[in-house]
């Protein structure tokens, strides 16, 4: 029943974008500017720093939104019909939206999925398939240097006559994320070797272990569509009794009883792992939580590991 509802939804929806194609195109907001669309929080935030002065960004998702889950809504359908650009993670990060931006390639609009600017051998497979890997690119900062390369080649090519300035952008962008970069080094040192395992609700953070040197678990996989059952908590709890883990992370876009649910099953077990604090996954910080931006977002999350686990 539930597998009919999703697939008589999405038809819904490519239906409404078929529909409202034949429609007359909203005009832009102001005559010298681009119309971006961004789906996620850190895409909005990386194409307004390249853009400038030349874009107008608008985000599907607000902070705290599982990009995971989402489905678009009619209104988004024509928002991104309506945009000059458009802006995807791809590595079907936004699993329910894959039919819309195929369907939105073909209409004449600039579409920027991250994915094409990045080498297969980068990427990590997602969970035991090679063929498929996992999306969440942008806690590896030499990986979101790609991501806003890309960003910036695609704009300079539907804009070529403010080319230079999104190149400029770009390399003050870059300057900013190879600090941040030495940040998170010197911040991660504070962690004696053995005690750097990064416990999570889902496994949203394996970019981050590989580029700073964490062992990385979490409750449930890649994708936050399937729940953890009792045997992955099980399975977690006795590893983290074992080795006398110091704490465990919720996530800002997770519910976190899951992770309560770890906790407990921990203290059964004769053993008080503590909840570290909330980690920022698949979105920013939302306004006055200090983590708007994803140079602020990733200092957050770094100093909430290395206080909780140093």
């Amino acid at each position: 029943m539930m597998r009919n509802f999703k697939i008589l939804f999405s038809l819904g929806l490519l239906a409404v974008f078929i529909l409202t194609g034949c429609q007359k195109a909203e005009p832009k907001e102001t005559a010298d500017t681009l119309n971006l669309v961004a789906t996620t929080t850190m895409l909005a935030d990386l194409s307004g720093i390249i853009g400038g002065e030349h874009v107008t960004v608008k985000g599907l998702m607000g902070p705290g939104i599982d990009p995971h889950l989402y489905q678009a809504s009619a209104g988004d359908v024509t928002l991104m019909q309506n945009a000059d650009v458009v802006v995807y993670n791809g590595l079907h990060l936004e699993g329910k939206m894959g039919e819309i931006f195929e369907s939105l390639t073909g209409r004449g609009s600039t579409v920027i999925c991250i994915e094409d600017g990045l080498k297969e051998e980068d990427l990590l497979s997602w969970e035991n398939d090679n063929s498929i890997h996992d999306p969440h690119i942008w806690f590896d900062v030499s990986l979101w240097k790609a991501a806003a390369k890309t960003v910036a080649d695609k704009l300079s090519a539907a804009d070529s006559a403010h080319a230079k300035d999104y190149t400029n952008n770009l390399e003050e962008y870059l300057a900013e994320l190879d600090t941040l970069d030495t940040y998170i080094k010197d911040k991660v040192n504070e962690i004696p070797k053995e005690q750097r395992v990064l416990i999570t609700a889902h496994d949203a953070f394996h970019y981050f272990g590989r580029a700073y040197g964490f062992e990385v678990k979490g409750l449930q996989g890649i994708s936050t569509d399937a729940e953890a059952g009792t045997a992955d908590v099980s399975s977690l709890a006795d590893f983290i009794a074992e080795h006398r883990i110091k704490a465990v992370f919720v996530e800002s876009s997770v519910p976190p009883k899951t992770i309560k649910a770890l906790q407990a099953a921990v203290k059964a077990r004769g053993f008080d792992v503590s909840i570290g604090g909330e980690l920022y996954s698949d979105s920013l910080g939302g306004k006055d939580s200090g983590a708007e931006t994803y140079l602020l977002t990733v200092k957050a999350n770094v100093d909430t590991i290395v206080k909780a686990l140093k």
